[in-house]
């Protein structure tokens, strides 16, 4: 063989092994931990019944009080409402600030500056910063009180619906960032003969948008809806800085609920229990989101096949 060969052999070990190391090391840490989780779900232990490792039998107990939880299932339903709706309005205004900010322009660094500080922001930043322009007597309802007659003092974090919104609001404001980043890198690096070819033959603008850029970014779109939609299902810090679930239990997300089990209840057996039947429900996500993915780059493949024949 030749010492080029070998060379490149060993050097695509080395990359391997250094790409999967963190991966293992982190694997090493987490067993451990995730067999004294398998442990507590199975045990009924809190933080006021002694050492762990004394706790007593329970089976399946604690599986079924998270099953029969009323709380624990309206926390999986707005949980996927609070994801579902900030994913969609991140994905359609992050598109729309990619498609515009596309072609360079005097004064591009300035736009992609401005647009970027939300998704830099760190989120318990975020989340203060919002608690006191929301008050009820804050900067939001002065401005409001400037363009609409009479004195506006809606309670946003106070009252169900408007809470529940101005979460989604706020998700999709530090988020909308991240998602106009994929969406650019797809409209930059998207084949450019598929639309040129379109406009010889005297396609229209929406014609080869609705036809041509949006088939060929579907993968990159789908992609953003997923990871959004992801980090949206799994957000805590700003709800428990705005929040920190209420009013009542109107913004109580599976992560606060998981939370409050844990540390404010020590209910931990219970949590241990839920966290497995999050991670489920997490694990059915991810592997339909695959699927997902995989069909919509097999039919690109396709699409550039009968194009290339």
């Amino acid at each position: 063989m030749a010492p080029r060969a070998i060379a490149a052999g060993r050097g695509g070990r080395l990359f391997r092994w250094g790409a999967l190391s963190p991966l293992i090391l982190a694997a090493l840490f987490l067993i451990p931990v995730l067999l004294l989780q398998i442990y507590l779900a199975f045990h009924n232990w809190t933080a006021y019944l002694g050492p762990w490792w004394n706790a007593s039998f329970a089976g399946l107990d604690q599986f079924r009080e998270v099953f029969t939880d009323r709380r624990f299932m309206l926390a999986i339903v707005r949980s996927f409402i609070f994801a579902g709706l900030s994913t969609l309005l991140s994905v359609l205004i992050g598109f729309g600030l990619a498609y515009l900010l596309q072609k360079p322009f005097r004064g591009q660094s300035i736009y992609y500056l401005f647009f970027l500080i939300p998704m830099l922001t760190v989120p318990v930043v975020i989340g203060y910063n919002f608690q006191m322009l929301l008050y009820q007597d804050g900067p939001i309802n002065q401005i409001l009180s400037l363009f609409v007659p009479g004195d506006v003092r809606t309670s946003w974090l106070g009252e169900p619906v408007p809470a529940f919104a101005t979460m989604i609001l706020i998700e999709t404001w530090n988020w909308t960032p991240f998602v106009m980043i994929i969406m650019m890198a797809g409209l930059v690096s998207m084949p450019r003969e598929p639309v040129e070819a379109a406009q010889v033959l005297g396609a229209s603008r929406w014609q080869i948008f609705t036809s041509v850029t949006l088939p060929l970014l579907k993968p990159v779109i789908m992609l953003a809806v997923i990871l959004r939609f992801l980090e949206a299902f799994a957000e805590f810090p700003k709800f428990w800085t705005i929040t920190q679930g209420g009013p009542g239990t109107f913004t109580e997300t599976i992560p606060v609920y998981l939370y409050l089990i844990s540390w404010e209840y020590f209910n931990i057996s219970k949590a241990a229990a839920m966290s497995y039947v999050v991670l489920f429900i997490v694990g059915v996500i991810i592997y339909f989101a695959i699927r997902i993915l995989l069909r919509q780059k097999r039919s690109l493949d396709v699409m550039f096949a009968k194009a290339g024949g």
